[in-house]
């Protein structure tokens, strides 16, 4: 099987994961008879200084043609730094979920055995967590209009959502409960705020076409304590935009380490796979940075675009394997051997 993959390393520490991502993806496939064409592209920060422009049109364009985007993290400090910078690499990301129509993130959250004491919650807490969060990624307070009065001393984010933006996220969420514990929540904070009202009701009526799924719906403050108290009582999550951005990051940490989690973005034009992690400036460079998320992410990748069970599942053992044996991070070492980024790449490559 021939396999198109658009490759944006982006930012920090994207380029070294994603390189890592890659040897083990050329390991698949050399093991599983395909052919993968990589066409890399620029995005983020490394796209403005080279065009100005964070997600260009040629970057678009290989995204487009391509059968599946893997990509790396995007920003960089000096643009952290400057309030006042107008083009920043956050909005190439914006603005390329906008374009491949990317409406739906897809974060998993769950534990490894051989790490679990690493979490920073309770075992017993959270042994056998198996959640999947469904974050909407191109409506609410990101893209809703915003600005400032004439004063320059009152500023507004507006959070807006269509019924169909609700719907699309939704049926997803469902389908996927269908094929998993059949439980979806839906989290909202539909007790202050219009919008959530509008995903409540939405959800609702939409219950009927689904009868083996229990719904529940929870605010999202209660959520976040939850996620805490009681992370394996969930299945299936739904939200909105600002909320899943909060609510992932939560979640992230309940396996013990951000740099271990993968996601996908579905859309309507080309889906794109990521780790959960930023940029990590400070590391960048230095051959430290966890690749297993990016890893992961390819796993994810081999599965849900190109159907490929058998090749995500060899991903996902090898990780496994790696971790068993102690071939990690500095993040996950603890008092014994660090190994370095690279260095944990090629030994999934070689043992895949």
């Amino acid at each position: 099987m021939k396999l198109n993959i658009a490759l944006l390393p982006g930012d920090g520490i994207g380029p070294e994961v994603v390189d890592q991502a890659v040897k083990v993806c050329d390991a698949v496939a050399k093991k599983f008879n395909h052919e993968i064409n990589w066409t890399k592209a620029l995005t983020g920060a490394s796209a403005i200084d080279a065009c100005g422009e964070p997600y260009p049109d040629s970057t678009h364009e290989v995204c487009m043609a391509a059968d599946a985007v893997l990509f790396g993290a995007i920003g960089d400090p000096k643009y952290d730094n400057d309030p006042k910078a107008t083009v920043r690499p956050e909005q190439g990301l914006l603005k390329m979920r906008q374009k491949l129509g990317l409406f739906a993130n897809v974060r998993p959250t769950f534990t490894f055995p051989s790490l679990i004491d690493n979490s920073p919650l309770k075992r017993e807490r959270i042994e056998g967590t198996d959640l999947i969060i469904l974050r909407e990624l191109t409506g609410g307070i990101y893209f809703g209009e915003r600005g400032r009065k004439d004063d320059g001393n009152t500023a507004f984010d507006t959070c807006t959502y269509t019924r169909e933006e609700i719907q699309r996220l939704a049926k997803l969420g469902f389908e996927l409960a269908m094929t998993r514990g059949k439980k979806l929540c839906c989290v909202d904070k539909a007790n202050v705020l219009e919008s959530s009202r509008l995903w409540r009701e939405t959800v609702q009526a939409m219950e009927k076409d689904y009868p083996e799924v229990t719904v529940s719906y929870e605010f999202v403050d209660a959520v976040a304590m939850r996620l805490v108290q009681w992370p394996n009582s969930y299945d299936v999550m739904i939200t909105e935009n600002l909320f899943g951005d909060i609510l992932t990051d939560e979640a992230s940490v309940i396996s013990g380490s951000m740099g271990l989690m993968p996601s996908a973005s579905k859309g309507v034009h080309t889906s794109l796979y990521e780790p959960i992690h930023g940029s990590y400036p400070q590391a960048a460079g230095k051959d430290i940075a966890n690749p297993l998320a990016t890893v992961l992410s390819a796993a994810m990748m081999f599965e849900d675009a190109f159907g490929l069970k058998e090749e995500a599942e060899a991903i996902r053992e090898v990780v496994n394997k790696s971790l068993a044996a102690g071939i990690v991070t500095e993040d996950l070492a603890g008092s014994n051997k660090a190994y370095k980024t690279s260095e944990v790449g090629n030994w999934l490559a070689e043992n895949i």
